[in-house]
């Protein structure tokens, strides 16, 4: 076992701590699965996951236990970033739901991005007319391949408490990003007292009840170590309405992605899809792009806007 790494029992963040949960899958991992090439962004899937249970109560899927939220903070600052060339369509994809935003913010003043990679949808969010556009992202490697105008933009680190002042933002983004946090309470305290009054969240991240993640089970993409929480649509909106925020919208997310990314993702044998992705690069069909509902949603939520001092809605 690497030194320093421990499991830890979690809880439900939506549901009383004490309610029970029934195991999905067993763990099937090791403790040499700790590191920074297993915990680096859209690598080849490898069917490693934390024991996955299901709460008894709400339906929400979480690992349990799981690592030390500093040892995997400390992998995520030594991943690698391996997926430059989807960035264009991840750009594409992002910017489509985006631009639903508007219809719930004032102004295109502060955006904030939470795992923002190399800073690709800070470029977007500011050539969609932010003004002002924060990242944070832990990877080094990835800062250190952002665009040099836009890298002063982005922190090296998490989203934790006294990292940013009260009502600075009016919009946060979360890409594909609520699905690794350890601790979701804290997470999205912090990201309530960071909005401004009637500030916006958008999150797109896993859907555990689309079509492929139902039909592929524990072989699924999206059962993996890297994730401690799978949502539904009902159970992201149960989440973020029981920290203080109004849910808006959400949908599923129709998602642009080249054929070769597609097999990637794809449930079958590492030689055979090493050998059809060399194939794939070799003929020049692998940069062909699709638009195609892979299984993910979003959510628009807010944070209730103010009169006199107080959150309307009761909340203070």
């Amino acid at each position: 076992m690497p030194s320093g790494i421990e499991l830890h029992p979690t809880t439900c963040p939506i549901c009383d701590p004490q309610r029970t949960s029934t195991e999905l899958y067993p763990a099937n991992f090791d403790f040499q699965h700790f590191s920074p090439a297993v915990f680096s962004a859209r690598r080849l899937p490898d069917r490693i996951h934390y024991r996955m249970v299901k709460c008894d109560g709400c339906g929400l899927v979480r690992a349990d236990p799981t690592a030390d939220p500093q040892v995997i903070t400390d992998l995520y600052s030594k991943s690698s970033f391996d997926y430059s060339e989807e960035v264009a369509n991840l750009k594409r994809t992002y910017g489509r739901y985006l631009r639903k935003v508007d219809d719930y913010v004032e102004s295109k003043g502060s955006l904030l991005e939470i795992g923002c990679g190399n800073g690709f949808f800070i470029e977007k969010a500011l050539s969609m007319g932010y003004k002002t556009v924060k990242g944070i992202e832990p990877s080094m490697k990835a800062i250190e391949a952002s665009n040099p105008s836009v890298r002063h933009n982005i922190i090296c680190d998490v989203m934790r408490p006294g990292l940013f002042g009260a009502e600075e933002f009016d919009v946060i983004c979360m890409f594909q990003l609520l699905d690794h946090i350890s601790d979701p309470t804290t997470f999205l305290r912090e990201c309530f007292k960071a909005l401004k009054p009637g500030g916006v969240v958008l999150s797109i991240n896993h859907n555990v009840k689309a079509l492929s993640a139902r039909l592929l089970g524990k072989v699924s993409p999206i059962v993996d170590i890297e994730h401690t929480f799978l949502f539904s649509k009902i159970t992201i909106a149960r989440l973020f309405e029981v920290h203080k925020f109004e849910v808006k919208r959400s949908g599923l997310v129709l998602n642009s992605y080249t054929i070769r990314y597609l097999v990637r993702l794809a449930p079958i044998a590492r030689l055979l899809k090493q050998a059809l992705l060399s194939v794939l690069v070799n003929a020049g069909l692998g940069r062909m792009r699709l638009f195609v509902p892979l299984g993910n949603l979003y959510l628009i939520a807010q944070k209730p806007a103010t009169k006199n001092g107080f959150l309307l809605g009761g909340s203070q």
